[in-house]
């Protein structure tokens, strides 16, 4: 892959984007990040000290190192924290993720049409499983980056999909859905992430396909910090700006599928997802981000110092 056909992204991970009226490139959130201000991570961070157990229990040797580190000192914390994630990848903590993205990877085969790449059986049951839940789904796009400025966010749907036939039942009666709809693979639990779920493909729903390419970026460790910072002070024009950018297909922005295939199960459920409740909590999530974003809400007490009548409150 050249390096031009890479997202260019900054030092936290944030795709880098010349926004629609053109200007230099800058960072937008991606999608997951933006909506992840209110989720409730309870049951991720119980997982998480569960899996470190697990991890110091399989190999007792990563303990060691622990010894002597004091977990209120700032370098030391860095060194406990990667203490913890060694234990809990030890423990199998990436395992799911890495067969999350081989499955997507399959997936796109299925839904190009093309034969299956030297795979396992149970992968060969999981994409059967996958081809029948999704008969009924015309892949109009696949993995293409969307932009939505409304929230200066960036993410990759997984598929477009059209579809016409029986929808939700709303208010006690089945509706008719005809149309291209946002459609996300998830290959993990899907029991406790509705809300985020929502959010996330009600996000997407209301962007714009956006071609990084128009605006190749220098590769920053092969061309040098000078030529990365240059591409970063570049000023592009509206007209450049409006070239990259693509309206979606006319997309349902009140409903969109989730796509649910456990890894290993042969299992492979369709569910529709509300983008109604997905754009309200991405209403709130804009609210909330805007409040964490203010730079003082405390300040010292102090009853000696004198004030103006004028400012009395």
């Amino acid at each position: 892959m050249k390096a031009g056909d890479k997202v260019p992204r900054d030092g936290h991970g944030s795709p880098l984007v010349v926004p629609y009226g053109g200007g230099k490139p800058k960072p937008y959130t991606r999608v997951t990040t933006f909506i992840d201000c209110i989720e409730d991570k309870s049951n991720l961070e119980r997982y998480g000290k569960r899996m470190v157990l697990v991890g110091a229990a399989k190999q007792p040797t990563i303990l060691n190192a622990v010894q002597g580190l004091d977990p209120n000192d700032k370098a030391d914390k860095k060194k406990l924290d990667g203490i913890a994630e060694k234990a809990s990848i030890v423990a199998g903590s990436k395992d799911k993720a890495d067969k999350g993205t081989h499955l997507h990877d399959l997936s796109e085969y299925v839904d190009r049409g093309e034969p299956l790449p030297l795979c396992s059986e149970a992968d060969l049951v999981d994409m059967a499983a996958y081809k029948l839940a999704t008969v009924d789904l015309d892949v109009v796009h696949i993995e293409r980056l969307v932009v939505v400025d409304e929230t200066s966010t960036a993410g990759t749907p997984d598929r477009v999909s059209f579809y016409d036939g029986p929808g939700p039942v709303v208010d006690g009666e089945r509706i008719h859905i005809k149309g291209n709809l946002i459609t996300d693979l998830k290959t993990g639990s899907v029991e406790y992430g509705a809300l985020k779920m929502a959010m996330q493909l009600a996000d997407y729903s209301r962007g714009k396909f956006y071609d990084h390419t128009k605006f190749p970026a220098p590769d920053r460790e092969v061309d040098g910090e000078k030529a990365w910072q240059a591409w970063r002070k570049t000023e592009f024009t509206a007209e450049e700006a409006a070239a990259a950018y693509t309206e979606l297909p006319d997309v349902n922005q009140d409903w969109g599928l989730i796509i649910h295939l456990p890894a290993g199960s042969g299992v492979c459920t369709v569910y529709w997802i509300d983008l109604r409740a997905g754009w309200e909590g991405v209403q709130a999530a804009k609210v909330v981000r805007g409040l964490r974003s203010k730079k003082k809400v405390m300040f010292p007490f102090d009853p000696r110092v004198s004030v103006s009548a004028d400012t009395a409150q």
